[in-house]
């Protein structure tokens, strides 16, 4: 069968989308007068941050040896918090590209990249990239990607993405060693790797046929969700979607189900002919959230249109999770989990660009597990919703493995670094004589907001990292509430280690007092903990010149307004008309450290 099924996996910037530029010039897929850099980054936010966030599947056409080839091409996010989607990704393609940066080598996403095609099984094939670039490091890099897969010298293909050298040569390669997909039987199986909703289709499946064909008018059912439908249309990815009469046994193309209710359809789920018998497959790795905040609209009249949104979102996202939560302060609104904080950071994005919703975010925290003095255990995720200390037994939060991989010049720089964020050395391994892998044990809260910017920082931006959730360990926490003007702000409650709890307050309420506006009279910022203030600082009262318009006359006209402007602020305080109005910008600059 004339079919290739292979991905690009890579870490973070090592020139994916560029390369995959390159395959859709070489192939005649896309017009030249269509051509445009990151082409297969659909969404604006792709293109402004330079990063892929969505996976995204395209069908090719080559021809070798006086042959036709189809080749499906799924190119992959590099960031860690987009793992899932590389997961995905794998479980539906045969062969997999490791994409490596010349100038930068082997990096922790690599590694956690090629560590899921191996469980997968698939065909790897070693690529260096950017070798154009003047402070390339071919031998260097050829020697880490000998050390990490074993493969000969002469396998690893040497290119540069950027001006189009050596590209041929890949896809020769991905014809001659991925192997095309093995047909099993008649009976139709097909994985769902990703969805997305049609106002006119319904819900249309991104699938990758593993067993039989499908085509339009076919009364299909979903193997897990138990949903029955009738196909509306069949296709594939030109990237856009192209209509087509059916699709085949070893072909990746999109399914439109008509479909309407969100829940019906899930990623990893099996595509199956109703009424015939046939077992769901193996999907992929389940995506666990990592980092909880909570969302909730400004306007509570919105918060229907909210939750049909994020329904929507979970259709392109499959690892976000959310479960509805009211606060006294903030009204309705939704408890969120994200992989990580750029996981939040794009989710948040894209609900204000794609549904135009203007939403207030707390701050992140992990999940914490509770055990009350009668032995009872309970899951927060929010810090509102932790018990008085003294109900409590013992504090359980989540751990993490880290790896972080740098040139061993920066050794000492980051081992310094390490104990402020309360980690465990675990050990150190070489990957070359100039490349070292350093692993520690990090509770998950010390990582998941600044930790990777100072790490960058230390390192002069050679260290990369990748982490793992290993288990629960017992800490001394506490609850640490902000108050604004004597009323504890709901967002800004976070849970903190007590050894380090005065100088995190001391730390938030002299940020706030950096970026709050000033109001009309003076407000009070203090960090509390059960009830003991524990910092504080003071925004002076913003002032109007009451008297700027007069002109002479005795100096008690002037105090007289001056005691009555100072009147009005102090009845503001009393009447609580002078009610602190606190901007998005302020919650959100709040999270960062």
């Amino acid at each position: 069968m004339n079919v290739r099924n292979f991905c690009i996996i890579a870490h973070i910037d090592s020139g994916k989308s560029t390369l995959a530029d390159r395959f859709l010039e070489l192939t005649g897929t896309i017009e030249k007068r269509k051509m445009q850099e990151q082409f297969l980054d659909m969404h604006p936010l792709e293109r402004e941050r330079g990063i892929t966030i969505k996976l995204q599947p395209v069908r090719m056409k080559y021809k070798l040896g006086g042959q036709d080839y189809i080749l499906n091409l799924i190119d992959t996010p590099g960031h860690v918090d987009f793992y899932y989607e590389v997961s995905r990704s794998l479980a539906a393609v045969e062969g997999a590209i490791l994409l490596v940066d010349a100038t930068k080598g082997i990096q922790a996403q690599t590694l956690s990249n090629y560590n899921f095609a191996l469980k997968q099984n698939l065909k790897i094939i070693p690529v260096i990239n950017k070798i154009d670039l003047p402070n390339a490091q071919i031998e260097k890099v050829e020697e880490e990607i000998i050390n990490l897969t074993g493969a000969e010298k002469e396998e690893i293909f040497k290119i540069s993405a950027k001006i189009g050298t050596g590209i041929e040569d890949i896809l020769k390669a991905v014809i001659e060693k991925v192997p095309s997909p093995s047909q099993k039987g008649e009976s139709l199986q097909a994985l769902i790797f990703d969805s997305k909703f049609d106002i006119y289709k319904g819900i249309i499946a991104y699938v990758r046929i593993f067993n039989g064909k499908v085509k339009a008018g076919d009364k299909i059912k979903f193997a897990v969700q138990k949903a029955a439908a009738e196909v509306i249309e069949v296709g594939y990815f030109k990237p856009d979607l192209e209509k087509s009469e059916s699709l085949n046994d070893g072909e990746i193309g999109y399914i439109a189900t008509g479909l309407k209710d969100i829940s019906q359809v899930r990623v990893g789920d099996t595509v199956v002919l109703a009424g015939v018998e046939a077992a769901a497959l193996a999907g992929y790795e389940e995506p666990n959230p990592f980092v909880f905040a909570s969302l909730y609209p400004r306007n509570a009249d919105n918060f229907g249109y909210f939750k049909e949104s994020l329904e929507k979102l979970k259709l392109q996202d499959s690892s976000l999770r959310f479960e509805p939560e009211h606060s006294d302060a903030l009204g309705p609104g939704f408890r969120c989990g994200f992989l990580g904080m750029l996981h939040a950071e794009i989710v948040s994005e894209r609900l204000k660009r794609d549904f135009g919703l203007d939403l207030i975010i707390t701050s992140p925290s992990v999940e914490y597990k509770v055990r009350n003095r009668e032995g009872r255990e309970i899951i927060i995720r929010s810090a509102s919703k932790l018990p008085d200390l003294s109900q409590i037994d013992i504090i359980l939060e989540p751990m993490v493995e880290i790896e972080i991989l740098a040139p061993s010049q920066y050794l000492g720089q980051i081992m310094k670094l390490m104990p402020d964020y309360r980690a465990q050395y675990l050990e150190t391994n070489y990957l070359t004589s100039t490349a070292i892998i350093l692993k520690y044990r990090v509770p998950l809260a010390e990582i998941i907001i600044d930790f990777y910017d100072k790490l960058k920082s230390v390192s002069s931006g050679f260290a990369s990292m990748n982490y793992k959730f290993t288990d629960f360990q017992k800490s001394d926490l506490v609850k640490m509430d902000i108050l604004i003007g004597g009323e504890a702000v709901e967002p800004f409650s976070r849970i903190v280690p007590r050894e380090s709890s005065y100088q995190e307050g001391k730390r938030v309420v002299e940020k706030l007092k950096d970026i709050m506006p000033p109001q009309l009279f003076s407000l009070a910022l203090q960090a509390a903990i059960g009830g003991k203030i524990i910092a504080r600082e003071t925004i002076k009262a913003r002032r109007k010149d009451v008297t700027g318009y007069l002109y002479g006359g005795d100096v008690t006209r002037k105090k007289k307004l001056l005691e009555k402007q100072k009147r009005g602020k102090e009845r503001l305080k009393e009447t609580g008309s002078g009610r602190v109005e606190i901007p998005q910008e302020v919650y959100l600059e709040i999270l960062k450290k």
